[in-house]
């Protein structure tokens, strides 16, 4: 799209969100850096992973200007820590360093890792939950980073978590059954104390889940997009919440 119709797109889009439902939580699959980078003519395939990191920021600036107030990043799940080493270790790298560059002091994001930390070497695992305590107090944009992300994973340790906390203060089997909910699940899954998502969007047109937040996005809208997460443009961004805002979410009724 020549630049100048595709400003006169986006300043069009961008008015008929005025006054629209703008989702508060938002949680974006960032699919399709290796393919990026195979179409752009990169031998290293980590190059479509470092362009998808640098990406990451303008989407945060999109979900800030549109007033947003969280948004969830799945940046590494459970199943691609089963790579190999000499593709996973350069990944690892580019997330703790991604994740570092969003708590500096000059930005305005609070962020929370939400994943199996201990699944991941720990040296990275601590970056992580460094970067995590330096950006508590901020009051900007929240910024979920699922890294070693799984949502079977995710149920599971939920589960653990609920039966020892219960055996730690002392209940019995029964007690534990009784005590079992839909919102006592919910308080020790990673997201434990924040909303679900409202719309969930995926990039480089699979359209599928894969994991991502199985149990908060039972009432999600979904988005899917075509593009590369590195091409991934404000204009689509734009669509997805113009598409959002013309849903009737019926939560399951």
């Amino acid at each position: 799209m020549p630049a100048l119709l595709y400003r006169v797109y986006e300043r069009r889009l961008t008015r008929s969100l005025i006054g629209a439902p703008i989702p508060h939580h938002v949680g974006v699959m960032l699919d399709g850096n290796r393919r990026w980078a195979r179409k752009a003519g990169f031998a290293n395939l980590n190059e479509g992973h470092r362009a998808g990191a640098a990406h990451i920021a303008n989407l945060l600036e999109w979900c800030q200007e549109s007033g947003i107030g969280m948004v969830t990043l799945w940046l590494l799940s459970t199943d691609n820590l089963r790579r190999a080493d000499d593709e996973l270790l350069p990944l690892l790298g580019i997330i703790t360093d991604v994740v570092d560059d969003l708590a500096e002091p000059d930005q305005p994001w609070k962020v929370r890792i939400v994943g199996a930390l201990d699944m991941l070497p720990p040296a990275m695992a601590g970056r992580l939950s460094a970067a995590e305590e330096r950006t508590a107090d901020r009051t900007g944009l929240e910024v979920n980073v699922a890294v070693g992300y799984g949502g079977r994973q995710e149920i599971v340790d939920a589960m653990r978590s609920f039966v020892l906390t219960g055996l730690a203060e002392g209940r019995s089997g029964t007690e534990l059954i009784d005590g079992l909910s839909v919102d006592s699940i919910g308080e020790h899954l990673y997201t434990s104390g924040q909303p679900d998502p409202d719309l969930v969007i995926r990039t480089s047109g699979e359209q599928r889940l894969s994991g991502f937040l199985l149990w908060q996005s039972a009432h999600s809208e979904f988005w899917f997009c075509e593009a590369y997460w590195p091409d991934f443009r404000r204009v689509d961004f734009l669509r997805a919440l113009r598409d959002y805002a013309a849903r009737h979410r019926r939560y399951g009724g």
